[in-house]
């Protein structure tokens, strides 16, 4: 109920700050409240009032000096717990000084005495080590390299050097400009990107070795490098025309491989055809030797015979391969050209229209038979010319 609330039996100025005989008391005293509060808990305060009015206080008990320090001290115990992470190692200082290494977990640590200073020892990190770098043919490239780490030894890594993170850093970026130094810009840009990765690597690892950083380099990576900018358009064509050798070198590999089958099957024909044509010449001169063996027993027995056969044999094959014939006549010193091929010719072209006619009038066969009777006739002089040429052959031998 408000203090000037009507029906308060006509008091309209209740203030609380008043007492009954109308005299004002004023607000509370903010330090006699923490007195009285103190007394109740038995560390001080009032101990009551005397017969005056007056306030007495007493001296502090000695109890309180024993409830403070027993707080102080769970407030201390309870401080000491810490927590380390399960990717983390805690390094424990003892007055500064490294104490021990501690697991992922809770521990406690007396506090004020020793601190913990947490370690990253699971992730893998990384950074970039950049610049224009000089080449050993004296040109200028930009080279960028991605390191990857992780740390391996928390202790090395706080206390071994003053910043493991940027000692790395140091050593990446001098690793990489002796690399690049060694190396011709063309290998940077092109085909030695490999070759500059795997050997800044190696020498990274030997370089951090004696320092004994803590770190373990997990891998480098060597992004794209590039001329700079007043040469870049130069340069690009020389990655192009590098790129079309490559393309052109594929291409031609590609051809020799499309080409060598058919090469190698070209060849193993030709051995093969060389093969059979030795084996039918072999195959042939044994022939040759085996009728040769069976003509030495006949020659030996009746040798004059044996040559009129052989020299008629051999003026058979003769005659079948030629149309022309030379007769010999006797009697006389001139020998005659029969031109037989001529007349073969002529014959043919009047047996042709003969042909075609007797196919309309059916009078093919009277023509036939004296066609025949024409061959007949040539055949039986070349026969008399052939036995004529052998008779003179034989007179002119005995």
């Amino acid at each position: 109920m408000a203090w000037n609330q009507p029906g308060n039996g006509n008091n309209n100025d209740r203030d609380p700050w008043k007492n009954q005989g109308g005299r004002d008391q004023g607000p509370p005293d903010l330090d006699e409240a923490i007195r009285n509060l103190l007394g109740k808990l038995g560390l001080g305060g009032n101990k009551g009032k005397g017969g005056d009015g007056k306030k007495s206080s007493g001296g502090f008990p000695s109890r309180g000096f024993g409830v403070i320090a027993i707080l102080i001290v769970v407030i201390w115990f309870i401080a000491g717990f810490y927590t380390v992470k399960e990717a983390e190692r805690g390094v424990v200082l003892r007055f500064g000084q490294y104490h021990n290494l501690v697991e992922s977990g809770l521990h406690w640590r007396p506090f004020f005495v020793d601190t913990v200073e947490t370690v990253d020892v699971s992730n893998v990190q990384q950074f970039q080590s950049e610049g224009f770098m000089l080449t050993q043919d004296e040109n200028v490239v930009h080279v960028e390299l991605d390191v990857q780490y992780r740390i391996v030894n928390p202790r090395d890594y706080l206390f071994a050097v003053e910043n493991a993170d940027r000692s790395l850093a140091q050593a990446t970026d001098s690793a990489l400009r002796y690399v690049v130094g060694h190396t011709t810009m063309d290998e940077v840009l092109t085909v030695g990107r490999e070759s500059v990765r795997q050997n800044t690597l190696e020498l990274l690892e030997n370089v951090i070795a004696p320092y004994q950083l803590g770190i373990q380099v997990v891998d480098v990576n060597l992004l794209p490098a590039r001329p700079p900018e007043a040469v870049k358009d130069a340069f690009d064509d020389a990655i192009s025309a590098q790129e079309d050798e490559q393309r052109f070198i594929r291409e031609a590999e590609a051809y020799a491989r499309q080409v060598e089958p058919l090469a190698r099957g070209q060849v193993r024909r030709v051995l093969q055809e060389a093969q059979a044509y030795r084996e039918q010449v072999v195959l042939k001169a044994q022939g040759e030797v085996a009728r040769f063996k069976e003509l030495l027993p006949q020659y030996i027995a009746a040798p004059v015979v044996t040559r009129e056969r052989l020299y008629i044999e051999t003026l058979e094959k003769l005659y079948s391969n030629t149309a022309k014939i030379m007769v010999d006549v006797d009697g006389s010193n001139n020998m005659m050209y029969l031109p037989l091929d001529k007349i073969l010719e002529k014959q043919r072209g009047s047996v042709e229209p003969a042909r075609s006619e007797a196919s309309s009038t059916n009078s093919r066969p009277t023509q036939s038979s004296g066609n025949n009777q024409n061959g007949n006739s040539s055949r039986s002089n070349t026969n008399d010319t052939s036995v004529r040429t052998s008779d003179r052959f034989n007179d002119g031998r005995g």
